[in-house]
């Protein structure tokens, strides 16, 4: 398994060259009396957009992006594959460029073509970041499986000491709680989930690090898989509940569609509470530090040190609630899905 992860990640990190791309700086000529030096307005929001967007290249410092591969289909020329810093400050590449993060074919007069629409397979930010986030998680739990044979009847040691609370906690504390006694079928997902969550909301904080939990698509993907097990989990007295309410019968044209929005808002409150409370972190912190480039005034930065620094460490309890707070009400769910019926006298 780890030489198909390395054979991914050389693909990943490798694939092109230069390994970074460089960004071209504009030279000013000075006049005998004064200075041509155009300042551009400061756009907070481009700023802010551009560093909680997904791209095709990681760019960790304003002069220094790692190039990722760009993976492209079309009918007429079948796969393609070359670097992205290919396609950097707007260069042409094969035909292709890249138009706000969406690669376009062009024609020769420079305007884009229609008619032809890659689809694009690219290896971008948000994908590392997942490549790097499941290897971190098979790294970690092979350690501690590895440390649960080898400590047999032990105190634990090493990482297994430090994962050990974390994982009982799920399943005394939140798991078997919300689902019963039925609860070793969902556990291994759960507790997946759990860390999935926890460890890639860690990476999002690092410096450079991809806005991955704030993505949509990532945080839809999360809520879909829990969406689909818990309504394929579920027993006859949680549809007749929905479908065949217990209400007067004349009630059931207002019941039913209550119900059944229900059932749908769940998976969506999941998916958006996750992307809104991990992207709003990114959008505080972006803003704290953008103040320094409006004011242009070096006494704001201790002021915006200080707030920055209490923000990271709400930041770090976000990351952990988020991750919890997504595992606690998937197993709610769960656990009502599955629930027996007890009848009420």
């Amino acid at each position: 398994m780890f030489k198909y992860i390395f054979t991914i990640f050389v693909s990943v990190f490798l694939f092109g060259s230069p390994a970074f791309a460089q960004h071209e700086e504009a030279v000013h000529t000075e006049s005998s009396h004064e200075q041509t030096h155009e300042e551009e307005k400061f756009d907070i929001g481009s700023m802010i957009m551009h560093h909680i967007s997904d791209e095709h290249g990681w760019e960790f410092t304003h002069s220094v992006k790692l190039p990722l591969p760009v993976i492209l289909y079309t009918a007429d020329r079948g796969l393609e594959l070359f670097s992205s810093s290919k396609l950097d400050h707007g260069q042409v590449y094969n035909g292709y460029r890249n138009d706000h993060e969406h690669i376009v074919r062009i024609n020769e007069d420079g305007s884009v073509n229609e008619a032809v629409h890659p689809m694009d397979f690219s290896i971008t930010k948000n994908v590392a970041t997942l490549m790097i986030g499941a290897l971190l998680l098979l790294l970690i739990f092979t350690a501690v499986s590895k440390g649960y044979t080898t400590n047999k009847g032990k105190a634990p040691k090493g990482i297994q000491s430090f994962m050990e609370p974390l994982i009982v906690y799920m399943r005394d504390e939140v798991v078997k709680p919300s689902i019963g006694k039925n609860y070793g079928k969902y556990f291994p997902y759960l507790l997946t989930l759990f860390f999935f969550i926890f460890i890639n909301n860690l990476l999002g904080l690092l410096p450079g690090g991809a806005n991955l939990t704030g993505n949509i698509a990532i945080t839809l993907v999360l809520a879909l898989i829990s969406f689909l097990i818990t309504n394929l989990s579920a027993n006859k007295y949680y549809w007749k509940h929905i479908l065949l309410p217990d209400t007067p019968k004349w009630m059931w044209a207002i019941m039913i569609p209550v119900e059944v929005v229900g059932v749908l808002m769940k998976p969506l409150s999941l998916m958006i509470r996750l992307f809104a409370n991990i992207t709003a972190g990114h959008i505080i912190m972006l803003s704290l530090f953008g103040l320094i480039f409006i004011f242009k005034n070096w006494a704001v930065a201790p002021a915006v040190g200080v707030f920055a620094l209490f923000m990271s460490a709400i930041e770090l309890l976000v990351a952990f609630l988020q991750a919890f707070i997504f595992t606690l009400l998937t197993s709610m769910y769960i656990g009502s899905a599955i629930e027996e019926h007890h009848a009420d006298h």
